[in-house]
């Protein structure tokens, strides 16, 4: 008979949900179950306390989320390898849900969901990455591969220049007179551009892209620079902590990421021209930095623990289906 040992506490939802689906297969997969609270045992608690519920059955090992058809799978795969024959019904149910052969689908299924963090972490730091190349080739003359690159994120982003990241010149930022920033040049003085909101003005700040004595700009604007490096800052703690950071409760990604984005962001809006809506209001690079960072942080905080629960249940999926599918 198949032996099952499920780890747990009291008062434990999910635990309750896990007894009731292996209570409902009992029939189709006799086994006995030892229920252990983990509360009693020091060792225990330190090892599973933000893992519960864990279910031992045979040889496999589930942990928290465990779903109806993760267990079924288990235990067919251990009364297989008990040598024991499980129903027709439920040989039919698990050819059906899973397949009956191991494919290239499967073997890229199980790849994407053990190292889904580091393509994501890969992908974002080539993002982020590629547009502070552009100003290092303009810098050192190659502009051609620069200019693609800039024509490329402007389709994703505004691109103004006054409202973007500079390197290799007097400042980082050349911010609009009217961001009222001590001591710093503004766009105006540093250009010899209008700061002006007409189309033909803004066109002109999207294109200039700098030159030698005021550096060159960054590809994203400071906003899309803040919001990308938390991301990515984020999905490298999560990658260095074991992907074990619980996840951002929804209403602290309200609270500290959409709410303060959208303040800086929507206030400057509708202050502006042709909307003019309230006083008129610039915001300032640090605070486009700060919120762009909290919103994109807050965001993988909020998501990334999501994904690891779907792609934890794939992975035990996958390494079931392939241990019953072995001869």
């Amino acid at each position: 008979m198949i032996k099952v040992t499920v780890y747990g506490r009291e008062d434990c939802h999910l635990c309750d949900e896990v007894l009731a689906y292996l209570e409902s297969l009992k029939k189709e997969y006799p086994h006995e179950l030892l229920y252990v609270n983990i509360d009693n045992d020091p060792d225990l608690l330190a090892s599973y306390d933000v893992d519960i519920p864990v279910v031992e059955i045979g040889a496999f090992k589930l942990k928290a989320p465990i779903s109806h058809h993760q267990l079924n799978l288990a235990l067919d795969a251990a009364q297989t390898q008990q040598g024991q024959n499980p129903s027709a019904q439920n040989k039919e149910y698990v050819k059906t849900e899973y397949g009956s052969s191991w494919s290239f689908a499967d073997d890229f299924a199980y790849w994407i969901s053990k190292h889904y963090l580091a393509v994501f972490n890969i992908a974002i730091l080539i993002y982020v990455g590629l547009p502070f190349i552009a100003p290092v080739m303009m810098h050192t003359g190659v502009e051609l591969p620069a200019r693609f690159i800039y024509k490329g994120y402007g389709l994703m982003c505004h691109q103004l220049a006054y409202r973007s990241v500079f390197l290799f010149g007097e400042q980082t930022f050349y911010p609009r007179e009217s961001a009222d920033i001590d001591g710093a040049l503004t766009y105006a003085q540093a250009t010899g551009l209008s700061e002006g909101d007409n189309a033909a003005d803004r066109f002109e700040a999207r294109d200039y892209l700098g030159d030698e004595n005021v550096g060159y700009k960054v590809a994203l604007c400071q906003r899309d620079v803040g919001i990308y490096g938390g991301i990515l800052l984020f999905g490298l703690l999560f990658g260095i902590t074991g992907k074990r950071i619980p996840g951002l409760p929804w209403y602290l990604w309200v609270l500290f990421g959409i709410i303060p984005l959208g303040i800086d962001g929507m206030s400057q809006l509708i202050s502006q021209p042709p909307l003019n809506f309230i006083p008129y209001r610039e915001s300032v690079p640090i605070l486009r930095l700060l919120t762009g960072f909290s919103f994109g942080f807050t965001t993988a905080w909020f998501g990334y623990p999501l994904i690891e629960n779907s792609m934890k249940e794939t992975r035990e999926i996958m390494k079931l289906k392939k241990a019953r599918l072995k001869p």
